[in-house]
């Protein structure tokens, strides 16, 4: 005889598995969020190219000069030119010097197309030394902006 519980089935056993469920929706939910905020995260970054701290030309053996104003109109040794002209200006820069450098001062407002044509336009004259020049930039004291210096 035996004195105390009567035998009674075993209830339910605790489930010792971890439920992965839960993990798998919060990773879904963060892959689709991160999908959807990474290409505006690339777009929204803004650019200021043209101004810097160390604006310094670097001192090139030969250097040949093309100022490029707002309209996108290249100027060589203070005169209007086509691509053509800088083509054959190019050419004998190269004959005279291989080591001649480009100089590109390029106002900001210039499309990034017109600065690519005059760099193929180079390129396809061998010469392969091209600088970009930009203005010095110091911050204001009232306003911790960059203020930039006058020539």
């Amino acid at each position: 005889m035996s004195f105390g519980r009567l035998n009674h089935a075993q209830g339910t056993q605790p489930m010792s598995d971890i439920n992965m469920t839960p993990l798998v929706d919060v990773m879904l939910v963060l892959v689709v969020i991160f999908i959807i905020t990474a290409p505006l995260l690339t777009r929204s970054i803004p650019l200021n190219l043209p101004q810097t701290d160390a604006a310094q030309a670097s001192d090139a053996p030969q250097s040949l000069m093309v100022v490029v104003d707002a309209t996108g109109q290249a100027f060589l040794k203070n005169k209007p030119v086509t691509l053509d002209e800088l083509a054959q200006q190019f050419a004998i820069s190269y004959q005279v010097n291989p080591q001649t450098e480009l100089q590109l001062h390029a106002d900001k407002v210039v499309p990034y197309g017109r600065m690519v044509e005059i760099m193929g336009v180079a390129q396809k004259a061998k010469l392969s030394r091209i600088g970009f020049i930009a203005d010095k930039t110091t911050l204001t004291a009232a306003t911790g902006q960059p203020a930039t210096l006058v020539k």
